[in-house]
């Protein structure tokens, strides 16, 4: 007897699996869990895929091929925009699984999915030259990993919005995206600051090579407990973003500081507590300047204005803690975990009502999409080589961010 499974079962199993990885983070769901979504037994479930890993990179793959398809039928700058506004919300998972998830992905794949989001940026930015051809190739490019980014931050939204207005909107800013100008911000990041900043530069430069040189003189001291501790916190960060949580051992965060392994329980009682300890410390410091530079301009454009110009600059200095805090929240005990949301609510919470008063015509649900585009965007725009590399890339994430935002270009 042969029995026959269900038409469009295999389907079924991945948008289950894709929407529990989206909701709670691929180290959360079991694959019980997923067949219980979708039904079925777990035994049954294996009769249609091998695994967690291959469940994940079927769902990445099945968002993807519906990308790749909309930009290829896309002639325009507007039918890109279609393309990409359709695919965030016709598959709203696909953000948070490639930027959080995919990581986990075998080296190959992930290798794989790298060289493929590259030609559907290549191919959206010969379409965009095509309607300006003023635009270099990088600048092209940029702007289009932006958009690309920008339509990613939907699947950051709590509760779905609804779909058409969804599309409407996102279609609006992937417009405002690619009609950006980024002629003239090639300039280094030197040249274009304020004189203020360019001088405290050069002169934390000379600072900065005495020190070096000092060093260089005299034997090294060794570090007090609290700033070894500090070490702990700046290189688990960037490893735990690098690797993952799992995949680094204390004799990796000791080894980043000069220590062995076992020492690292001197400062802290288990990795788990390194992570929830590292987070907390960049949340502080990016309230510290977010909230600094917001708290003491002159009224809701400037502050918002002034918002925008210290979360890039943080970005620029912490794209590590950014990556962690995505690809790492998942991984904090549960009472860290709601401590870490509940930042990300307030935070955004700030940031939409202070659009909302630039802008009073946005209603809540406009406003959240857009600053979760914006820090999508910029998020990615840091750790996204070899762009992230730019001399100008501040200068022109903060020009995105405003045409995100729907506010005046200066």
């Amino acid at each position: 007897m042969v029995v026959r499974r269900p038409p469009g079962r295999r389907a079924q199993i991945l948008a289950v699996a894709a929407d529990r990885f989206h909701r709670s983070g691929y180290h959360q769901v079991s694959m019980s869990e997923v067949a219980a979504g979708v039904g079925i037994t777990a035994p049954a479930l294996y009769r249609h895929f091998r695994g967690k890993p291959e469940l994940l990179d079927r769902a990445v793959r099945l968002g993807l091929d519906a990308l790749a398809d909309g930009l290829r039928a896309a002639g325009s700058t507007t039918e890109l925009g279609a393309a990409l506004a359709a695919v965030a919300v016709g598959h709203r998972p696909l953000g948070t699984l490639v930027q959080r998830d995919a990581r986990l992905l075998p080296p190959a794949r992930r290798a794989g999915l790298r060289r493929e989001l590259r030609a559907d940026v290549a191919l959206m930015a010969a379409v965009l030259r095509a309607e300006r051809p003023e635009l270099s190739a990088p600048d092209a490019e940029l702007l289009c990993w932006s958009a690309l980014s920008g339509c990613a931050g939907l699947s950051y939204q709590s509760a779905a919005p609804q779909p058409r207005r969804a599309e409407a909107l996102l279609r609006e800013l992937v417009a405002a995206v690619l009609a950006v100008p980024l002629d003239g911000t090639a300039e280094s990041a030197d040249d274009t600051a304020p004189a203020s900043q360019r001088t405290q530069g050069r002169a934390q430069e000379r600072t900065q090579g005495r020190a070096q040189e000092r060093t260089r003189a005299q034997p090294p001291e060794q570090p007090r407990p609290q700033a070894r501790r500090e070490e702990l916190l700046a290189a688990a960060v960037r490893l735990f973003h690098q690797r993952g949580f799992d995949n680094v051992s204390t004799d990796q965060l000791g080894a980043a500081v000069g220590i062995s392994g076992p020492s690292v329980y001197r400062h802290f009682d288990s990795k788990a507590q390194l992570l929830a300890a590292s987070l907390v410390r960049s949340r502080e410091r990016l309230w510290h300047e977010v909230d600094g530079a917001i708290s003491t301009a002159a009224g809701p454009a400037e502050a918002l204005a002034a918002g925008l110009g210290a979360y890039v600059d943080f970005a620029l200095r912490n794209g590590d803690y950014l990556g962690a805090m995505l690809s790492e929240t998942e991984r904090l005990a549960p009472p860290d975990r709601r401590a870490a949301v509940d930042f990300r609510r307030d935070f955004l919470r700030t940031w939409v009502g202070l659009l909302r008063q630039v802008r009073p015509e946005y209603d809540a649900v406009t406003a959240r999409i857009r600053v979760h585009a914006l820090f999508s965007l910029v998020n990615d725009g840091v750790r996204n080589r070899p762009y992230s590399a730019r001399p100008d890339l501040g200068d022109c994430l903060r020009r995105i961010g405003r045409a995100v935002l729907g506010v005046e270009t200066s």
